[in-house]
């Protein structure tokens, strides 16, 4: 018999893994919507095949004694568990399926930690983010249908911009003061997030605008949530946006695991209030391409001494845990995770058909509260908003998507 492959947590998996909390697990969900019905013996047999044409994906926690100074994935040569599940239908299917991906984390001791479950013609891919990341896991879907549908599901080219030269971030707003918090709404009494998505009109980015669509989206979480903090007696304050940027390839070459790196992108209080839209997207514009182009680690520089294995792990998980309570005032105000368009067709075949709605939602637990992601199939773009019940409920959820909706218009002026 074969010892496993075993591999030490990278530093995103393992300051995930020392700060775990059950009340807000940290799940990754995917939503995927098709046209027509999905054969169970067919799908089963291609998400199986998919995770074996990427194996990486195949792992879980090894064990280990308490002293030892690294957690490791151990890599399997199959899965532990049936990955692949049918939900009956019902009026409330897809809520109730929507409720599972956010409240049960697939667990990190069973080979995948990922869960797809099928809701009448609806995938939805649950993914332990101490693991993995949602374009990792994308990645596996697409050549899941693929297989499932006999089509090429190869990604489309990125769009063509130039090489962005290392640049400072200009006129950047000062930093040496803690953020904006999302002001709280209506919390609600139960632990845990909420969630809710949407479809939305893709903005109109007039042609040589000097500026992207992930910019409006960025301009548009800022004025929402200034707008929000300013209904709810909050006084002004600077906000910082994190932002995930993914520099992997999206073919079969694309490493599999958490692969983005965090920046963020400051605002302050006056550039909010009654802004100049055009001047406040170029700006915006300026400062994301320059945080882009600067080398950083995943976590920064922090996160790398204290996942070095310099003690065991319980003992750095305990002062881990210690530093990020104390850092929480300059936490970011919320992170916004723009996807973009779709690489994948996710074609499943004639029968099936291709993908025409697809959400993601990432963690929401405090001191942010409140996560946006974003990502855009057949022209339309899917919002989600997700959020942490001890900030906010169900109402404030659907107020904030009307405020999204109004600010992502107004980003549409010419420059």
């Amino acid at each position: 018999m074969t010892t496993p492959v075993r591999v030490p947590f990278p530093v995103v998996d393992e300051v995930s893994r020392h700060c775990l909390q059950e009340e807000e697990p940290e799940t990754v969900h995917i939503e995927v919507h098709l046209p027509g019905p999905l054969d169970p013996t067919r799908l089963r047999k291609a998400f199986t095949e998919a995770l074996y044409r990427h194996p990486r994906i195949l792992m879980r926690e090894a064990r280990g004694p308490w002293y030892r100074r690294r957690y490791e994935w151990e890599l399997t040569a199959e899965p532990d568990v049936e990955v692949v599940s049918f939900a009956p239908s019902g009026p409330r299917a897809l809520q109730d399926a929507r409720t599972r991906a956010l409240a049960e984390a697939p667990p990190l001791s069973l080979s995948p930690p990922i869960r797809l479950e099928v809701v009448d013609s609806v995938l939805f891919l649950t993914i332990n983010h101490t693991a993995l990341d949602g374009p990792a896991c994308l990645r596996v879907l697409a050549t899941a249908a693929e297989l499932y549908g006999g089509r090429d599901n190869s990604p489309a080219a990125p769009p063509v911009r130039p090489a962005e030269p290392r640049q400072e971030p200009p006129d950047t707003p000062a930093t040496w003061s803690p953020p904006a918090r999302v002001a709280h709404g209506t919390p609600d009494p139960s632990p845990g997030n909420g969630m809710l998505v949407t479809e939305l009109a893709l903005p109109h980015r007039p042609k040589g605008s000097p500026y992207t669509v992930n910019d409006q989206l960025m301009v548009t979480t800022a004025l929402t949530i200034a707008h929000w903090n300013r209904e709810h007696g909050a006084r002004p304050r600077p906000l910082r946006i994190t932002m995930p940027v993914d520099d992997r390839p999206r073919d079969t070459s694309m490493p599999i695991g958490n692969g983005t790196r965090l920046v963020e992108v400051p605002f302050g209080p006056g550039e909010l209030t009654d802004p100049d839209l055009p001047a406040l997207l170029r700006r915006t514009a300026e400062r994301t391409r320059a945080l882009k182009s600067l080398p950083r680690p995943q976590l920064g520089h922090g996160a790398a001494l204290l996942t070095a294995p310099w003690a065991p792990v319980a003992a750095r998980a305990a002062l881990t845990r210690a530093l990020r309570r104390a850092a929480a005032p300059w936490t970011s105000t919320t992170l916004l995770s723009n996807i973009g368009r779709i690489p994948y067709p996710l074609d499943f075949g004639e029968e099936t058909g291709r993908a025409h709605a697809v959400w993601f939602s990432a963690p929401a637990r405090m001191p942010r509260g409140l996560t946006v992601t974003t990502a855009s199939t057949a022209g339309r773009l899917h919002l989600a908003l997700r959020w942490s019940r001890a900030l906010l409920g169900p109402g404030d959820g659907a107020h904030l998507r009307d405020l999204f909706e109004h600010y992502l218009h107004t980003t549409e002026a010419s420059p």
